[in-house]
Order: structure tokens, then C-alpha cells, then sequence
């Protein structure tokens, strides 16, 4: 059997059984970049406080950097996997890493690591879609079409302004991931099982030569906090709760019914068996997803919320909800890029649906207001007058075109505004 990191003082072999429920290679092993650059950073520490010696820290150093990326094989988890692979390469001088240092603050370390890279992958991805939103608003700043509530005609907007909701639901998404980064800079590493290290680490000097900001304050909350990952959860699953939103939309609007824009070929699907069919399973598999990812925070925060201090093997629970999490966002979002880049607009279409009699009583109600007109009284004119609305709106000047240029204000629909904050997005 592969060595693991305990089991002195037990007799014979763990269970079939138990190594079944227990071992956490099979999916851990994403750790493994992080797990070796948290050792490499404790090999330097343990070198600094004189435990290692120069030609002890180069072995142990060099046989990390070879150590090959795992593809399976019999191991509990992928900590013992690294050092299994160290000792192979250099004995038992690999035994001397682990000195001062326990798995509970280890793998802490490591899902920090691997946190912040998921985090910075995130950001990344947000900001492309951004900018594509923020591109299609410049080219359709002027583009009308009607707005709705519950899921009713109500004004008329552009679709340029309805591309800029959506980046300000994704720029909201990207500041939750760059604060709940804020909050996780710190490293665990150096806080033992629970008690800290009886070594004296310099946590401070570790943590920022991994890239953190500051050492964690207390050891018993470090082994077991996973507020980090927690709300790389919540950021992720918000943000796909806004981008189902922005599916469902554009569900309607290539709808047969609406018709106002077309899937591009190479991001929808066909029926194997009604030859007609351009489905939207992007979308909808973005809906799906939104509701997944929900699953996945609310089981996560369930599993944290009965835990006694300090860590329990409940939380060997934690890693695959983030895993699953981040395989959707590294694939989602580009998708949603490509198809909302790629998507083709009816204009005529959209422009005539707009222009409707029901999108205009609004407007004719204001133009009433404009002569004096007490505005809940134009409303009650309007509202008992709607099959006369076109002569009303010729009658008062009322324009598709002058409707959308009089919604000028801070965050209004008017094509103009919808340039300038649309610029403001595409600023580098």
C-alpha cells in the first residue's frame, strides 16, 4: 500500500471501506500547484529557522519541481501523493518537510491558493463579457425596442441600454470577487493542527512570500475557516443568477414570437427530429447552472454551520462544490461571449414592436402632464382613451424617437446616454 501521512499506532490496514469514504485523491488532486508551492514556500521557512540545511532545502526544492502532475493512482489524498513522490525521489530526507507543519494548515493554504486563482479567473471572464455588452451597446445605442414589466409591454427602450443592465449586474459580480479576495489575503500556513507551529516561523515574511497579504491572526480559526470559499460560492452563484436572467431574455427575444434577434448558427443547437429548430440550449444550460450553483452554496454553507472548532473532516466536503463551480464559470462565460457577440438583431422588427400603441401611453400621459394637467388626471385620460392613443400622440408630438431622446437623465435610455456610459465601459 502507498504510504500515508498516519497510522502509527494503529494495527494492520485501514478498512476497504473506510479509505472509500475517506480518501479525497480522486478529486483533491486539483490542489496539487498549490500544494507544492505551499511546500516549496515551507521548505524556504523551515530552511530560514535552521531545521533544513542548504543541501537538504536544494534536494527537497529540486524533487518538488519534478514531481509530475498527478493523473490517479492509490494514494489518500494529494498531499501524500507530494510526498510520496519526494520520498521517491529523495528518501527520507523528505520526511524532514512536513516538520512544524500539519495537514489541517496545508490544505487551508492550498484552497487559498487555489481560491485566489479561481477568483482572478472569474474577474477575468466577468470583464470580458463587459466589455462585449459594453461594445453592443455602442453599436445598438439607438436600436429600439420594447421594455417590459411582468413580462408586459411597458416603455420603449434601446437595446443598447438593455446590454448596459446587464454590465452592471457584472460589474457589481466582479467588485463581490475582488473584496471577497480582499478578505481571504491572508495565509494560514504556520497555524499547526490548531495550536500554531512550535517553530519560530516568520508568518509574516511566509505569507508574503506566497503572495498574501498578511499571516492569519489566529490558528484555531485558520485551520478552519472557509468563509474565503464561501463567498467565492455566493460571487459565483449571484453572478449566475444575473447571467440566467439575461438568458431567459434573450430565450424571449429569439423566440418565434418576439423574433427580435437571432442565435448565431455556431452557438445553438437543431432537433433530431422537427427540422425547423434553432434552440437556445446555451441559455437554457445557463439557467441550469444558475440553479446548480445555488445547490452548491446552500449545501456548503449547511455543511459549515454545525462545526466545532477546529477542523473536522467534514470539511474534505468543501473542495468539489468549488471545483464544479469553477469548470461552469470557465466555461459558461466565454460561451455567453461568443453567442451575445454573435448575436443578429431584427431592427425593423424590434423598431416596430416599440413604436406600438400600448409602448406610447406613457408618453402621452406626460406630454398631458407637460400642458398643467394634474399627472394623475392625464393618466385617467389616457388610461380611458387607450383606442384613441395614436391621434393622442399626433395630436401632442409623440415620437418613438422623441420618447427614447427625452429619457436623457443619469442611467436613462436615451440613445446619446447610452453612448457615453457605454464608452465609459470600454475605458481601458
Amino acid at each position: 500500500m502507498t504510504q500515508k501521512l498516519w497510522g502509527g499506532r494503529f494495527e494492520g490496514e485501514p478498512s476497504p471501506l473506510l479509505r472509500r469514504l475517506n480518501d479525497s485523491f480522486a478529486f483533491d488532486r486539483e490542489l496539487f500547484d498549490d500544494d507544492v508551492e505551499g511546500s516549496t514556500a515551507w521548505a524556504r521557512a523551515l530552511a530560514d529557522v535552521g531545521v533544513l540545511n542548504e543541501d537538504e532545502l536544494d534536494a527537497i526544492l529540486g524533487a518538488l519541481v519534478r514531481i509530475e502532475p498527478p493523473t490517479g493512482g492509490d494514494y489518500e489524498d494529494v498531499h501524500s501523493y507530494v510526498e510520496a513522490k519526494l520520498y521517491e525521489l529523495i528518501g527520507a530526507g523528505a520526511g524532514k518537510l512536513h516538520t512544524g507543519r500539519s495537514r489541517n494548515d496545508q490544505v487551508a493554504t492550498d484552497l487559498k491558493l487555489w481560491l485566489r486563482r479561481a477568483c482572478g479567473e472569474a474577474l477575468d471572464a466577468a470583464s470580458a463579457l463587459i466589455a462585449t455588452l459594453a461594445t453592443r451597446a455602442s453599436e445598438e445605442a439607438a436600436t429600439p425596442m420594447p421594455g417590459y414589466t411582468h413580462s408586459k409591454q411597458a416603455e420603449p427602450i434601446t437595446f443598447g441600454h438593455w446590454c448596459l443592465a446587464y454590465v452592471e449586474m457584472l460589474r457589481r459580480d466582479r467588485g463581490r470577487f475582488t473584496s471577497a479576495v480582499e478578505r481571504g489575503d491572508e495565509c494560514p500556513l504556520g497555524s499547526g493542527a490548531l495550536a500554531g507551529t512550535p517553530l519560530p516561523i516568520d508568518r509574516d515574511a511566509l505569507a508574503r512570500s506566497l503572495g498574501f497579504a498578511r499571516a492569519t491572526a489566529n490558528s484555531i480559526d485558520a485551520v478552519s475557516d472557509r468563509d474565503f470559499a464561501a463567498e467565492y460560492l455566493f460571487a459565483s452563484s449571484l453572478m449566475l443568477t444575473h447571467l440566467s436572467r439575461l438568458a431567459e431574455d434573450l430565450i424571449f427575444f429569439t423566440s418565434d414570437e418576439a423574433a427580435y434577434a437571432e442565435l448565431p448558427d455556431a452557438m445553438a443547437t437543431g432537433s433530431s427530429r422537427m427540422p425547423q429548430k434553432k434552440n437556445p440550449d446555451v441559455l437554457e444550460l445557463t439557467r441550469g447552472y444558475a440553479a446548480r450553483s445555488i445547490g452548491e452554496l446552500t449545501g456548503f454553507v449547511a455543511l459549515l454551520k454545525g462545526l466545532p472548532l477546529a477542523y473536522d473532516k467534514d470539511l474534505q466536503l468543501d473542495k468539489e462544490p468549488l471545483f464544479r463551480t469553477r469548470a461552469v464559470i470557465a466555461s459558461l462565460l466565454p460561451a455567453l461571449n461568443e453567442l451575445i457577440a454573435g448575436l443578429s438583431l431584427d431592427r425593423e422588427r424590434m423598431r416596430a414592436a416599440a413604436g406600438g400603441d400600448a409602448l406610447i401611453a406613457t408618453a402621452v400621459a406626460d406630454a398631458l402632464a407637460a400642458t398643467g394637467m394634474p399627472f394623475r388626471e392625464a393618466h385617467d385620460q389616457v388610461s380611458r382613451n387607450l383606442a384613441n392613443l395614436p391621434s393622442l400622440a399626433k395630436q401632442h408630438g409623440v415620437t418613438l424617437d422623441g420618447m427614447l431622446a427625452k429619457k436623457n437623465s443619469y442611467g436613462g435610455t436615451a440613445p446619446e446616454r447610452v453612448r457615453v456610459a457605454a464608452q465609459e465601459y470600454l475605458k481601458p
